[in-house]
């Protein structure tokens, strides 16, 4: 059974800001941790996020998400019946 292209996108879509929230966290430091605080900023404050870099790896790190679980797709191994099968719930 094959998908319509808006069904791709919003996939892609959630696969995208899953993954994006998982980097979000990787090589932060906070003002507090460096030792330079500002006045009237919050100390957990992030110095550099680098969101440019999370957001190119984001895309990355999706489309290989995406490309793999859409070939487990189309050779059937992503289908509602195997799914519930394994997971024990009737279908």
């Amino acid at each position: 059974m094959a998908y319509t292209i808006s069904t791709a996108i919003a996939i892609y879509f959630v696969i995208w800001w899953i993954v994006l929230f998982v980097t979000l966290p990787f090589g932060v430091k906070s003002q507090s941790e460096q030792g330079g605080d500002l006045a009237g900023t919050d100390p957990g404050a992030p110095i550099l996020p680098r969101l440019g870099r999370k957001m190119l790896w984001t895309t990355i790190i999706s489309a290989v998400i995406y490309g793999v679980m859409s070939y487990l797709y189309g050779l059937g191994y992503l289908n509602i019946e195997r799914i519930s099968k394994t997971l024990g719930f009737p279908f």
